[in-house]
Parts: structure tokens; C-alpha cells; sequence
């Protein structure tokens, strides 16, 4: 009895040992800070400043560019809505880097670390004095080394004091 005892005994300790020891993959996305930011406290009507959204991506994680290269994978977008008769340009994305990862064969086209956003905001010369809400609706996909997680989307609001 004692000789059966013994080595299962020893199994069931080394099971618990390497469960213990071993890293669990994430059950949930990671936290990505997102921040929002003008280059100017007040804007002058007539003007234009610079905003920036920006993504804190935690170590160990990455966030898909804005262009993948890989079909199953989603883009990261920037959406900004404005007052009427405010001007938006085009969001000009960071450079991406390429990685290789275990969940594709191929490279893929990855934010890390910190990712900035730019875009100009136009206020129009006959756009009234006070502060106007911008809304920037942020929809990424974050994976880490094995697995993507389900896109999620983050709102941040811009704020436009106009003189």
C-alpha cells in the first residue's frame, strides 16, 4: 500500500508545484490608459490647434495599427466629433511596428508603449466665445503574445475654451 501511496503522493506535489509556478494567460483585456490633450488651454477664433489622443498600452501587450496586415485582425480608428462648424483633419497615426507573434505566422502592424494621435482643430471666425465639448471615440484591439482579446471602444472629451 505504501509503495502505491508514495508515488502518487509525489505526483499530486509536483502537479500542485508546476499549476503554482505557472503564468495564467490574462482572462481580460488589459487596462489602456487613453488621455486627451489641445496644444493651446484657449483657442482664438479663426485658429487652429493641435489635439493629441493618446494610448498607454501596458507592458507584455500591443494594440493592432490603424492599418493590419492581416485580414482577421482590427484596425485601431479615432473618431472625433465636433461642433458644427469646427474643422477636424485627418488623424495622423504613429508608426507602427512589426512583430511576429504566436497567434499569426505572418508579421503584424502593432502599437506599444505609448501610441500617439494628432489631429488640427479649425474654430471658425464667427464661432461664438465659451467652451464647446469635442468627443474622440478611440476602437482598438489589444492582444499579447498568444491571444487577441475582443475590440473594445474608449471615449475621451476635448475641451475648446474659444475666445
Amino acid at each position: 500500500m505504501q509503495l502505491f501511496i508514495q508515488p502518487l503522493l509525489v505526483a499530486i506535489l509536483l502537479t500542485a508545484a508546476t499549476s503554482f509556478l505557472a503564468k495564467p494567460l490574462p482572462q481580460s483585456p488589459p487596462n489602456i490608459g487613453v488621455t486627451a490633450g489641445l496644444s493651446s488651454d484657449k483657442v482664438q477664433r479663426g485658429r487652429t490647434v493641435q489635439a493629441t489622443v493618446v494610448m498607454d498600452i501596458p507592458s507584455g501587450f500591443h494594440v493592432n495599427s490603424n492599418r493590419p496586415l492581416e485580414k482577421f485582425l482590427i484596425a485601431t480608428q479615432l473618431k472625433i466629433n465636433v461642433p458644427k462648424g469646427v474643422r477636424v483633419s485627418a488623424v495622423s497615426y504613429p508608426r507602427a511596428v512589426l512583430r511576429t507573434f504566436k497567434f499569426s505566422k505572418n508579421r503584424v502592424s502593432v502599437y506599444e508603449g505609448r501610441a500617439t494621435m494628432r489631429f488640427n482643430v479649425t474654430v471658425p471666425a464667427s464661432f461664438p466665445s465659451g467652451t464647446s465639448e469635442m468627443k474622440a471615440h478611440l476602437r482598438y484591439q489589444s492582444c499579447n503574445d498568444e491571444v487577441c482579446f475582443p475590440p473594445q471602444s474608449r471615449d475621451v472629451s476635448l475641451w475648446l475654451k474659444v475666445q
